[in-house]
């Protein structure tokens, strides 16, 4: 679910979210401010383009006017067994979710050097412990990125080395970067 992936809402928080979540700041930027519907922590989140674009796409719609709602969203069953259909048709083995999206949100966020606080608030979360599982999931990337930078390392050191020990002194003949 896009919208998800762009704000850091959870499921359940983007089916529920009214015209009455979306405020204009002093400055006339879009923001989402609304509780979460797990916790009723509030979620301070500013809107982004590309989920704006969606809301505003759905803003005379039959069904959004009739159960006062900013979105059409189908249930979480439907729209997981949509995401499956989405997973198959790519070859994506990993089971995809529509939390997967809240994480996707984080962990991109993250990457992009927002900061914990702020990752937090956007979250609804009330202890940063919490959002610091989304940086743990970081570090471990980083480690298993690393793993594979140190194997290539080595691979090109034990080449220099054999090479020396053969008195090769021409390297450039040698394409050490394809190693």
């Amino acid at each position: 679910m896009p919208v998800c992936c762009y704000t850091g809402l959870a499921f359940t928080d983007v089916q529920h979210l009214k015209s009455e979540h979306i405020v204009t700041d002093n400055e006339g930027k879009r923001w989402i401010y609304k509780a979460r519907e797990k916790t009723d922590n509030i979620c301070t989140i500013p809107l982004l383009d590309i989920p704006l674009a969606i809301i505003n796409k759905y803003k005379d719609d039959p069904e959004c006017i009739t159960k006062g709602r900013v979105l059409p969203v189908p249930s979480n069953q439907r729209m997981n067994s949509y995401l499956k259909e989405i997973a198959d048709a790519c070859g994506i083995q990993k089971q995809l979710t529509t939390h997967i999206a809240r994480h996707s949100f984080a962990c991109i966020a993250l990457a992009n050097h927002v900061s914990m606080e702020s990752i937090a608030k956007m979250l609804g979360h009330t202890d940063l412990r919490t959002t610091r599982i989304y940086a743990k999931m970081q570090d471990k990337r980083i480690a298993e990125e690393m793993k594979s930078l140190k194997k290539n390392s080595l691979l090109k050191i034990l080449f220099i080395e054999a090479l020396n020990r053969h008195n090769r002194t021409h390297i450039d003949e040698f394409k050490i970067d394809k190693l």
